[in-house]
This record gives structure tokens, C-alpha cells and sequence, in this order.
């Protein structure tokens, strides 16, 4: 699937945050043929947390349809932000979900050989799935993830994760994290991370994506300077 280059564009504003001041750092503009920044939330986002991040007026949160479900929600959702014009959309669903999930499942369960490779063909499974549909046109990548995480304990392991994981390690810049450790801090978090974006190459295609993650040793998650402080909410 051809990747849409991004076109010259005025830098987007940073978010609104009325009372809570303005944000610092490097402001980016669109890196699509849409008029919006299109950022995915990953991790588990509270109803909290979901209305305090589209309180911005910058900032639009689109939602999956109660129609659909799953990768077919998702798809959907991404599509009708990839036509909002806004500084930012953010997108609380992804298509890549299940395949994430499976992902930290195949590494999370106990080696025998019988349960790693039960593990390994639902992975499959799901990353077949959505390979499908990502080939289909169904739906391509955003902009940016943005990993919804808890403060970690000093000392602490982080676990298999797809997003800091695999998905980071291909396109570092494209991968942010918003690590706090109650929902209105998040909240705050994420709209300060919206605000220092950074620039980077686009994504690879899916294929290659799923390639790293079938090659991807979860222990390496300690050589992100991010992963000893943050880790996915369950």
C-alpha cells in the first residue's frame, strides 16, 4: 500500500487548555493528506479521562461506532477522523487492539511448548486479520500512538508490551507515552505530550511492522529511557 506524503503545512496550534496554560516545546503540524494530526490512545482511557481530553477546542475526540465492534469499529473510527478538521483528533480505538493483546498474551504465558504455540497462532490470527483489512483500505496508520500508562515502582519490570515494544522500535518518534498515576493527571499529560510531537518518517508498511514483532525479545523494553517509568494499563 502507497504511503501519502505529507504535504507543507502551517504548524497546528497547541491544545487549548483555558486555565492550565500553554504548552512548551515543538509544535507540529499535519503529516497527512488530512487537514487534522490523527492520534491514536492505546491503552485503557477512562470515560474520565476520554471528556477531559476533548474538553480542548483544538482537540476532537472521535470514538468507535456502537455499531460495529472490534477491528471493524476501529477501522471506522480512523477513517471518519482522517476527514475532521481540527489540529488534533484523537482516537479512542485502535485496529491494531487484538493483535496487541495477543502480542503480550504470547509472552506472558508460560513457555511450554504446547501453550507458546497456541499463543503464537492467535497472534497470527489477529495480525492476519488486520493485515487484511489494512491491505483492503480499510484503514492506515495514524499519525502518532499515544500509550495511556501508570507510573511504575522503581525497579520495576515493564511488561510485554506492543506499543513500547515492537511498534516504538520501528518508529521511535511516532510512539509517545502519557504516564501518570490518576486519571485527571493523565489527562493534563496527554495534552502536554500532544503539544512536543515530534517529527519523524512515516510508518513502514504492516508487513513489516508484524515482521519486527515476531523477532522483538520483550527484555529489550529496558533499553527505552521510557519503559522503566511507564507501563500499559490492563
Amino acid at each position: 500500500m502507497p504511503v501519502r506524503e505529507p504535504r507543507p503545512a502551517e504548524p497546528a496550534a497547541p491544545p487549548d487548555y483555558g486555565t492550565a496554560g500553554p504548552v512548551t516545546g515543538a509544535i507540529i503540524g499535519p503529516v497527512r493528506r488530512n487537514p487534522a494530526t490523527v492520534v491514536v490512545l492505546a491503552g485503557h482511557a477512562s470515560e474520565g479521562l476520554l471528556a477531559a481530553v476533548g474538553r480542548p477546542a483544538n482537540v476532537v475526540l472521535v470514538r468507535p461506532d456502537d455499531s460495529a465492534e472490534g477491528l471493524d469499529a476501529a477501522a471506522g473510527a480512523l477513517r471518519r477522523a482522517g476527514g475532521i478538521s481540527s489540529p488534533y483528533v484523537l482516537v479512542a480505538a485502535d485496529p491494531l487492539a487484538a493483535v496487541a493483546a495477543e502480542w503480550r498474551a504470547m509472552w506472558e504465558i508460560p513457555r511450554e511448548p504446547s501453550r507458546a504455540a497456541a499463543g503464537s497462532e492467535a497472534f497470527e490470527l489477529r495480525a492476519a486479520e488486520a493485515l487484511a483489512a489494512w491491505r483492503a483500505g480499510q484503514f492506515e496508520l495514524p499519525d502518532y500512538y499515544l500509550v495511556l500508562a501508570e507510573q511504575a515502582a522503581p525497579g520495576d519490570e515493564p511488561p510485554p508490551d506492543f506499543y513500547l515494544g515492537p511498534l516504538r522500535s520501528v518508529r521511535p518518534h511516532r510512539v509517545a507515552v502519557a504516564a501518570a498515576a490518576e486519571p485527571a493527571e493523565q489527562a493534563a499529560e496527554v495534552l502536554t505530550v500532544l503539544g512536543s510531537l515530534r517529527h519523524g518518517r512515516w510508518w513502514p508498511s504492516l508487513d513489516e511492522i508484524f515482521r519486527t514483532s515476531r523477532e522483538f525479545y520483550p527484555g529489550s523494553l529496558t533499553e527505552s529511557p521510557d519503559a522503566g517509568r511507564a507501563r500499559l494499563l490492563a
